[in-house]
C-alpha cells in the first residue's frame, strides 16, 4: 500500500507509491513510443477499471462505447479508497496510510484531440466531469482536499498521450494550497477586501497582462509568473469552491480555457504544460472557519507551460527563473486569435 510521509522541517507531504513503477509508459527519456494497446479507446473499456462516471449517448450501458467523457479509477493509483486511514509517527515526522482516491478523466474518445482541439461543449463536459467527481468524493469523510490536474507532454510529467486529466482525493491539505489560503486570508483581514477582486480590477485597469476575458472570467499572465506564458483563469464571481460552480459558468469557463490553450499552441507549437484547478479544502482546517474561505479565497485554474525542466535554483530555493516577462507573454497571447 502507498504511504504519505510529512517532513517536520519543510512541512511537505510525499506520497510513496511503489506500485506505480509497474505502470505502462508512452513517454520516456529517449523520446516517445506508443503502447501496443490504448486502453482509453472506445471498444477497449474492459481494459480499464469499471467507470465511475461518464457522459455519452442516451441509453448507453456502462463500460461500453458511446461515451464522450469517461472517468475510471487509475489502474496504478497513488492512493486507494480501500482500507483504513491510520496516522503514525516516525520520530518527529508524520506518516499516514495511503488512503485517498486517484481517478482518470478520459476527455475524449479521439486519441489525437487535445483539450484545445475540442469544441467549447466538449471542454464544458470535461469540467462537468471534474465537478461531478469532486462532489461524489466529498462524501468520503477521509478526504480533506481534491485536486484536478492535467499533464501534457513529457516535461510536464505525462506518461500517456491519449488526452486525459486526473483527479486525486487526498487525506491532507497540501502546503501549496494552505499557503494560498493563508495569504488570501491575511490580505482580506489586512485590507478588508478580496484579493481576487483587487487582482481583476487592477489588471483590467492596466490592461497589459490580460489575455482574454468574457462576462464571467478573466485570463491573465500573473505579475510574477514562474513559468513562461503562465496564465490564470479567474472567475469574476466570488466562490471559493469549484463544486458550487453553476452550469452557465462552466460554459463560459470552457470557452476561455479553450481559447487560452489554443493561443498557447499557436505560439509554442505543442508545448508541455500543467493545468491545475485550485479550490478550497473540503473541510475546515484547525484554527480556521470555512465561512472565511468563501469571503477571501476564489477557485481558479493555473496553466503552467513547461518549456524547461526544474533546475537547482528552483528545487533548492523555490525561486524560479523566467526569461519571458508576463507583459510580453500576454501581448503575444492576445495577438493569437
Amino acid at each position: 500500500m502507498s504511504e504519505l510521509r510529512r517532513d517536520a522541517l519543510l512541512r511537505h507531504w510525499v506520497i510513496f507509491c511503489p506500485e506505480r513503477v509497474r505502470r505502462p509508459l508512452e513517454f520516456h527519456e529517449e523520446g516517445i513510443r506508443m503502447q501496443e494497446v490504448n486502453a482509453f479507446l472506445p471498444g477497449h473499456e474492459q481494459l480499464t477499471p469499471p467507470e465511475v462516471y461518464a457522459i455519452g449517448e442516451a441509453g448507453r450501458a456502462p463500460n461500453t462505447p458511446g461515451w464522450r467523457v469517461r472517468v475510471v479509477p487509475n489502474r496504478y493509483p497513488a492512493l486507494r479508497v480501500e482500507g483504513q486511514l491510520e496516522a503514525s509517527a516516525c520520530g518527529h515526522n508524520d506518516c499516514l496510510t495511503g488512503i485517498g482516491a486517484h481517478e482518470v478523466v478520459v476527455e475524449t474518445p479521439d486519441p489525437n484531440k487535445e483539450l484545445h482541439d475540442q469544441s467549447p461543449q466538449g471542454v464544458f463536459e470535461v469540467l462537468q466531469a471534474y465537478r461531478a467527481r469532486m462532489l461524489d468524493l466529498t462524501r468520503d469523510l477521509r478526504m480533506r482536499y481534491i485536486v484536478a490536474f492535467k499533464n501534457v507532454g513529457p516535461l510536464a510529467g505525462a506518461s500517456l498521450k491519449h488526452p486525459h486529466s486526473q483527479i486525486m482525493g487526498l487525506p491532507v491539505v497540501p502546503p501549496v494550497f494552505i499557503h494560498e489560503l493563508n495569504n488570501a486570508r491575511e490580505y482580506y483581514l489586512r485590507h478588508e477586501r478580496n484579493y481576487f477582486d483587487d487582482l481583476i480590477r487592477q489588471e483590467l485597469s492596466m490592461d497589459i497582462r490580460i489575455v482574454i476575458e468574457n462576462r464571467d472570467f478573466v485570463v491573465l499572465c500573473p505579475y510574477a509568473s514562474r513559468f513562461s506564458f503562465e496564465m490564470w483563469v479567474v472567475p469574476r464571481r466570488q466562490s471559493s469552491d469549484f463544486r458550487t460552480v453553476q452550469d452557465y459558468e462552466l460554459h463560459t469557463c470552457a470557452d476561455v480555457l479553450k481559447q487560452s490553450l489554443s493561443r498557447l499552441q499557436k505560439i509554442l507549437k505543442r508545448p508541455s504544460y500543467n493545468l491545475v484547478l485550485y479550490t478550497a479544502p473540503l473541510r475546515a482546517m484547525p484554527g480556521q472557519a470555512e465561512s472565511l474561505w468563501e469571503s477571501c479565497y476564489r477557485w481558479h485554474f493555473k496553466i503552467m507551460p513547461r518549456l524547461a525542466g526544474i533546475a537547482g535554483l528552483e528545487l533548492g530555493t523555490g525561486v524560479f527563473m523566467n526569461p519571458i516577462m508576463p507583459e510580453e507573454a500576454a501581448r503575444h497571447l492576445r495577438s493569437m486569435r
